[in-house]
């Protein structure tokens, strides 16, 4: 209920909240006090109130009615199409009917002229004096008067025509005159002023003359009342003149016919089929352009309906869904490209759950890669080890590792796989699993040397990998009694060893690891004093290049080694990364970035 009452207060808005208030207390005051002096007050806003909501009213309407597409085309039509065809037929019948209303005033005037030019003849004939009942002749008429018109005498009208010897012939405009000046076409009278004319009811002109109206064709053929305004002369003071109102009371009809008596006339008869004729073109060229606006307007919006609902069910995850097309045209290929950009969205749903899958599996390889390195510090007493391994991309093909040997030396190795992403990860695992097997199977009374552990790891990576993998390795063994440090080199970057400030390239004395079964290796022997530094690194180091083309370089690289060696051996290699990172203008690595330091203590 609550709810209900939300929607409706909500419909309503400020305006319809206001209207309700104002008539409920306006109806209770008129319980209360209804002569009131407030109450007409709260009348008055109530009134303006409800014009408001009204208002706001239409507007919602207006919006609902053209939110549709289909109600907007129609009323796009409504107003290019259907209002100028309207105003264009209004104004062909007011202009129709004005030009009945000048022609039948036309057809009552110009027999009256007709009617005085034969005056003359007429007076001498008496064949004619049906025609001209009251004629009579006035030999001595005033001086100034015209050769012929209309005569005002004594308040009465006359027609008027000079004949031989200064007299002039009259005819008086009484009822039965004007009822035979146009047979048929309706009612004629008189009047003295257009004003009184122009108000003349159909009752008063039916008074003026005899002949009845003639009957209505149909329903439509209604009456007409037009006049026109005659000068006439005045008898006492011929140079004076006043206007003589002829009021036509007739129908459309009666003067249509009136005007094509002729039924003979092929003229006529041609110009009535034309009309007729075009009458009816038009109207079978509005039929059928209403039926192709209609056809367009319907493929339109339902284009846009399909597509509506097409893109209703893309938003609830129903990507199979497909729209109808038909046609082929401009909506036709809209609906194509919406049905292509389904299948490409359902398309990469697809790829996106798949690479998110493969992002979980390779966030767990991440993990577990993690835990392959050395995951406490290596306590010793005249060696201090500090390594980083900074992966271009979530997993790394570099590998380091050190741990302490049954014979009681510190093993330490670095090296890089070949490739990157998953698969070099996973030979990077398999070198550390090999690494710390054969770390395990050693014996304390036996020592371990670094060569024949590589020897060992090659032919393992050889058996146990594709033909294609292999890794560069560098391994070497630190005597704590002897600060002896015996190496053994598999295609690695020489170790740096920097004393005093100087810089000694430790040798490469074998090929790369798992490339070939039975490559021999051999041992290098150094003897490691206090405070030197072994520098052990991979190419992600020294080959990243800057927006010139130019790698960082083993030279730079080691010479900001050399210049930081004093300071702890965190330091160093946060200078070294930092120096990576300016160089390249990116925080992006362009390799697998991995340090090992081996200080003497």
């Amino acid at each position: 209920m609550r709810a209900r009452l939300q929607v409706v207060f909500r419909w309503l808005g400020g305006a319809g909240i206001t209207f309700v208030t104002l008539v409920t207390v306006y109806a209770m005051l008129g319980w209360i006090a209804p002569r009131s002096g407030f109450r007409l007050a709260l009348e008055i806003a109530s009134v303006i109130a409800g014009l408001w909501l009204v208002i706001r009213l239409l507007r919602l309407a207006a919006r609902q009615a053209v939110w549709r597409l289909r109600h907007r085309l129609l009323i796009t039509y409504l107003f290019i199409a259907v209002v100028p065809i309207l105003l264009i037929a209004g104004l062909a019948a007011l202009g129709g009917y004005m030009l009945v209303y000048q022609l039948a005033a036309y057809l009552v005037t110009t027999e009256l002229d007709r009617r005085i030019d034969a005056l003359a003849p007429a007076a001498v004939s008496e064949a004619d004096q049906g025609r001209y009942p009251g004629l009579a002749t006035i030999q001595m008429p005033p001086p100034g008067l015209p050769a012929r018109g209309v005569l005002k005498r004594d308040g009465e009208f006359y027609l008027f025509k000079r004949a031989s010897g200064g007299a002039i012939v009259t005819v008086p405009l009484t009822r039965e005159f004007l009822a035979g000046l146009t047979p048929g076409l309706g009612l004629v009278g008189i009047d003295q002023s257009p004003e009184e004319a122009s108000k003349s009811r159909s009752g008063e002109m039916r008074r003026l003359s005899t002949p009845a109206l003639p009957p209505p064709a149909n329903r439509f053929d209604s009456e007409v009342v037009w006049f026109a305004t005659i000068p006439a002369v005045d008898w006492d003071d011929p140079k004076q003149s006043s206007d003589l109102v002829l009021a036509v009371l007739t129908r459309v009809s009666a003067v249509l016919s009136t005007v094509f008596t002729r039924r003979a006339d092929v003229a006529q008869e041609l110009m009535q089929t034309a009309f007729v004729g075009g009458l009816i073109l038009f109207a079978l060229v509005e039929v059928v352009c209403w039926v192709i606006g209609i056809t367009m307007t319907r493929n339109i919006t339902g284009a846009v309906h399909h597509l509506y609902e097409g893109t209703q069910r893309v938003m609830q995850g129903d990507f199979r869904h497909r729209i109808e097309v038909r046609g082929n045209d401009q909506l036709a290929e809209l609906g194509l490209s919406f049905n292509r950009m389904t299948e490409n969205l359902a398309r990469l749903l697809a790829v996106a759950k798949e690479k998110e899958r493969l992002q979980s599996e390779v966030e767990i390889a991440r993990e577990v890669q993690n835990q392959l390195y050395p995951r406490v510090a290596l306590e010793s007493e005249s060696l201090r080890l500090t390594a980083i391994c900074r992966p271009a991309r979530t997993v790394s093909g570099d590998y380091y590792d050190y741990a302490r040997t049954p014979d009681h030396q510190i093993a330490m190795a670095i090296g890089d796989v070949a490739g990157k992403g998953i698969s070099a990860a996973l030979l990077m695992a398999t070198l550390q699993s090999s690494f710390r097997t054969q770390l395990s199977n050693g014996s304390p009374a036996v020592r371990l040397s670094a060569a024949h552990l590589l020897s060992q790891l090659n032919r393992h990576l050889y058996a146990n990998t594709s033909a294609e993998k292999y890794s560069t390795l560098c391994l070497g063994l630190y005597d704590e009694h002897t600060g002896t440090f015996v190496y053994s080199n598999g295609g690695h970057l020489p170790p740096a060893l920097v004393r005093a400030g100087t810089i000694r390239r430790l040798d490469v004395n074998g090929t790369v690891v798992g490339a070939f079964p039975f490559a021999e290796y051999e041992d290098s022997q150094i003897l490691l004093e206090p405070g030197d530094l072994l520098v052990f690194f991979t190419d992600g180091v020294t080959e990243p290049e800057n927006a010139y083309g130019e790698m960082f370089g083993e030279e730079r690289f080691l010479s900001l080694v050399a210049r930081n060696a004093p300071v702890s051996d965190e330091e160093v290699v946060r200078a070294v990364i930092e120096s990576v990172r300016e160089w390249t203008g990116s925080d992006e690595l362009q390799d697998d970035m991995t340090l090992l330091l081996a200080r003497r203590i």
